[in-house]
């Protein structure tokens, strides 16, 4: 579990508002052409668990009135369903032409099911719309596409290939969306191969069926019952519909995925989401994707054929519905149903926890919707341990792409130090290594408050960077953090690049306090992952010591040069104050837990040099993704 900050930042920077945003931010609209109407009957769909009324099209006055009442701001437009390509040409290409005649639309996406595709929609496309990017729907193989079926019961994933093939000889480029079912769990690398082989493919996004809550099926209008409905009630259980993954399935997937996509090269021609999403947020960056960023579903409406404008359409309906299309007339007016919506309170308030997560600035709280789900379960807790499993997996396999898929360690925790930098890492280095290399006398700026880098509050000053063989090299380390420095460096030969004793300001009111730290920075893969498991060693040696109120974190963090601008990962070791124990508490404990640790280190450094770390022998993967 992460450590809680002591400070918490603001909700709306997990969660902004509508009208806390400037012109400039786009607000997403999805246009449910058809409602729920679709050619097919995929058992899993979520658009007619809803039971809305299909039949209607969306129209191009509808489309110039949602432009009209967002004119101050951009527009990022997805046409959806159903199956969009059910309104037909005649009116998919008058929709395109009024999104062409609004300025403010900044990107116009299509998610199909491709079943339709021939060269004239292709050409229309071309003709209305150049820059229309174009999702399929494609879980993978034909074993993973088994839940994508006509109303007959039969697969329509021979039907996606021909789409896909045709696409490839076009040259169109498109994105995939594949739901992570039981059928793909344990085939990551065959999926991902099996989706990149074709050439038409450039983005694979892995979403989860977190269905679990499913207890029916989906209601049949007339007498006859579709065989795909059969099909679907037979694959409701009193546990959930067969087609559920758990987080934890879906984190292992996605991580198992992301192995593959990196030790096979797929990522120099195709991007992975949530992956590629997860690397952006580590490396401090902004994502497009709202679940990782602050622009949720305050900034997400969907319109129905039926004037019906709502949220998300991931929020359940017809609760997450704001008004008809014609009783709204600017966004002010969009804004005030949202501030009156039960529902988006609701969604908002299970942000509140996020703000004082260590997971927040690259989790960024995830999708409302599916929190609100797992709450209603009283699983919340699974939603949040995936999605932490998901960036330490990210960031273990940024720092070790060697790594085996399911061999992270799972004490290694992503705790980013913004900013974390030094002015050239690569010369910092070759004279920790260097005998030889001239020392000149170091600026040393010492004091109660602070080490030689963190000189006072709430200043940072300049200090330069000491190694071992630096004359005034004890004198920079502070006294209570020297023996867990010692034992790194002397005992360990590893770089340490930052150190803190710990300080607890009582005579500077206000002040948080600052808690144990020492930054490791190894010198390349092989010496990272070697130290990474040292260290998961040396923590399990120490736990069962530990006073109480002291608790040991690792972490994953990343120091750049300011020199050269590259980022360089680093292992960091942090004497945290356990759950639920005061600062005080804490400081009075914190020389025994040095001493703890410090003997930890030694009788790590004394085994045989190993890349395996303790956790992998202590845990083993069960059938269901958990641990036994």
């Amino acid at each position: 579990m992460p450590v809680t900050r002591t400070a918490s930042i603001d909700l709306e920077s997990l969660y902004a508002p509508l009208l806390s945003t400037g012109p400039d931010t786009a607000v997403s609209v999805i246009l449910k052409l058809r409602g729920e109407t679709c050619e097919i009957d995929c058992l899993y769909c979520f658009e007619k668990r809803k039971e809305s009324p299909g039949g209607a099209r969306i129209s191009a006055e509808q489309v110039h009135r949602l432009g009209s009442i967002f004119s101050g701001r951009p527009l990022s437009v997805e046409l959806h369903g159903g199956e969009p390509l059910t309104a037909g040409r005649e009116r998919i290409a008058e929709i395109l032409d009024a999104l062409a005649a609004q300025p403010n639309v900044i990107r116009v996406s299509l998610q199909t099911n491709g079943l339709q595709f021939d060269d004239a929609w292709l050409d229309l496309f071309e003709q209305h719309c150049p820059q229309l990017e174009i999702g399929l729907s494609l879980d993978g193989d034909a074993l993973g596409n088994s839940w994508r079926v006509g109303y007959d019961g039969q697969p329509t994933y021979p039907r996606v290939v021909e789409a896909l093939e045709l696409l490839g000889r076009r040259e169109r480029r498109v994105g995939v969306i594949c739901a992570v079912t039981p059928y793909v769990l344990g085939r990551a690398s065959e999926v991902m191969e099996h989706l990149a082989s074709f050439p038409s493919v450039t983005t694979v996004s892995l979403v989860p069926c977190f269905d679990a809550a499913v207890t029916r099926s989906t209601t049949v209008v007339g007498s006859r019952t579709p065989t795909s409905r059969a099909l679907q009630r037979r694959a409701i259980g009193p546990t959930g519909p067969a087609w559920a993954v758990t987080p934890r399935q879906y984190a292992d997937f996605v991580l198992e995925a992301a192995h593959h996509w990196v030790a096979d090269g797929l990522f120099c021609r195709v991007k992975l989401e949530p992956v590629v999403s997860v690397i952006r947020r580590l490396r401090g960056l902004q994502t497009r994707s709202c679940h990782f960023s602050d622009l949720k579903c305050e900034h997400v409406l969907t319109l129905y054929p039926d004037d019906r404008l709502g949220s998300c359409d991931e929020l359940p309906w017809p609760q997450a519905g704001l008004a008809a299309l014609g009783d709204v007339h600017a966004e002010a007016d969009v804004a005030r149903t949202q501030g009156s919506s039960s529902l988006l309170q609701q969604a908002r308030s299970q942000i509140t926890k996020c703000t004082t997560c260590d997971y927040r600035d690259t989790c960024g709280a995830g999708c409302p919707a599916v929190r609100l789900r797992f709450a209603a379960a009283g699983d919340e807790d699974a939603y949040c341990d995936h999605r932490m499993r998901l960036i330490d997996g990210v960031a273990a396999l940024l720092a070790q792409p060697d790594l085996p898929p399911g061999a992270s360690c799972s004490r290694l925790h992503w705790r980013p130090v913004r900013p974390n930098d030094m002015h050239h890492i690569m010369a910092f280095l070759a004279r920790w290594d260097d005998p030889a290399a001239p020392r000149p006398p170091a600026r040393l700026q010492v004091s109660a408050h602070g080490n030689i880098n963190t000189v006072g509050l709430p200043g940072i000053h300049e200090a330069d960077d000491l190694d071992p063989r630096h004359p005034q090299w004890y004198e920079g380390i502070e006294p209570g953090v020297r023996p867990i420095v010692d034992a790194l460096t002397a005992g360990w030969n590893t770089v340490t690049y930052d150190s803190c004793q710990g300080h607890a300001y009582a005579d500077l009111p206000g002040a948080d306090p600052r808690f144990l730290s020492v930054g490791v920075l190894p010198r390349d893969r092989t010496e990272h992952a070697r130290t990474a498991a040292r260290l998961c060693r040396a923590a399990s040696r120490a736990e069962s010591s530990l006073p109480a109120a002291c608790s040991l974190v690792l972490g994953r963090n990343e120091l750049t040069c300011r020199t050269t601008g590259r980022v360089y990962p680093t292992l960091d070791l942090h004497l945290v104050p356990s759950a639920g124990t005061t600062p005080p508490e804490y400081f009075e404990d914190l020389a025994r837990a040095v001493h703890v640790l410090t003997e930890a280190l030694a009788e790590a450094a004394s085994a045989p040099p190993s890349t395996l770390c303790a956790c992998a022998t202590e845990t083993t993967p069960s059938s269901d993704g958990g641990e036994q």
